[in-house]
């Protein structure tokens, strides 16, 4: 009975391996393929599985199963190795600035439904940021904030009821900005020319599209994502691009966008940084993201705190290059 237990448990995990594999390669936009983009390294663990249980038995069908499995390990262990300390960085970091040059910011989707805005306030008096982004805000949220928001310059807010809403938020000087819709889906995008405290002139693009869930296909994702690496292309100065991209950084509209926005990834070989599910320590995913392009430094780079959130903040200070 164990026997036919196991050997119909390996051929069903063989062809869902098989499925979340090859799927992925089809260049449709449906939610239901383009989900398995995100569990690449839960893909690959179950691949060992799948091997280990294969070579246990010895007719030749499980042969061939052990050599296609450990096939797709190596495919999924390819898209993920760049964001492991194993491969080599795609910044260097540097930690000296110079003097009154370097600047942070913070992006955070707080999850509107979050109960306990005073850790999301507490950590922005606490840090203290230049620049800070904040998603799925209503009305609520400005109210609930407004202690914080209120050591801010300059503050724009695009509040809504449907998880969508953003405020952005500096201290630098705000040469240009509005909230801008890339897609039919009317989620805002925040974009914004900066002046750094160098005096260096640089744009700033907040994203926060859809995630591939039932009935909704990554169209307008991918929309969004591709147009702020257009405008990112198009630009003659740095451009620093954060957010929720609900998109994965391995990805193939990831990669896309890196080469069509010129971008570089803070995360390529330092780690995987996975901001989403905070409740779930097992089922998270780096989907909270920041690109930058030539002329953007890099100081530092890293998740912030849990602060009641299904995401994880993420800080980067850097500096502009004159």
């Amino acid at each position: 009975m164990l026997d036919i237990f196991l050997n119909s448990f390996i051929w069903l995990l063989f062809f869902l391996l098989a499925f979340t594999t090859l799927m992925p390669f089809t260049r449709t936009e449906a939610w239901w393929i383009r989900c398995w983009d995100f569990p690449r390294v839960h893909i690959a663990v179950l691949c060992v599985v799948c091997c280990g249980l294969a070579l246990w038995f010895t007719p030749p069908a499980y042969l061939w199963i052990t050599i296609i499995s450990a096939g797709f390990l190596a495919f999924q262990t390819t898209k993920i190795l760049p964001y492991t300390p194993l491969y080599p960085t795609e910044i260097t970091l540097d930690p000296t600035p110079p003097e009154n040059a370097s600047f942070l910011i913070l992006a955070a989707n707080v999850l509107k439904e979050n109960e306990d805005p005073s850790k999301i306030s507490d950590l922005i008096l606490s840090k203290k940021p230049e620049i800070l982004l904040l998603m799925e805000t209503d009305r609520s949220w400005d109210a609930a904030l407004e202690t914080a928001l209120a050591t801010f310059k300059t503050v724009k807010s695009s509040p809504r009821e449907d998880h969508y809403g953003m405020i952005f938020a500096t201290n630098l000087e705000v040469v240009a900005f509005d909230f801008k819709h890339f897609s039919d889906d009317d989620t805002p995008t925040a974009v914004a020319r900066l002046i750094a405290p160098n005096g260096a002139d640089f744009s700033f693009i907040g994203l926060h599209p859809r995630p591939p869930v039932p009935g909704v296909d990554t169209t307008d994702r991918d929309e969004q994502i591709h147009t702020s690496a257009t405008i990112a292309h198009k630009l003659n100065r740095p451009v620093v691009c954060m957010g929720d991209f609900n998109d994965v950084a391995w990805s193939r509209t990831s990669k896309m966008v890196k080469k069509r926005g010129q971008f570089s990834d803070p995360r390529v070989g330092r780690g995987f940084f996975s901001s989403f599910d905070a409740t779930h320590p097992l089922l998270r995913f780096p989907i909270d993201q920041m690109y930058v392009t030539k002329g953007a430094r890099l100081v530092s780079f890293g998740r912030g705190p849990n602060v009641g959130s299904d995401h994880f903040p993420m800080m980067a200070t850097l500096f502009i290059d004159p």
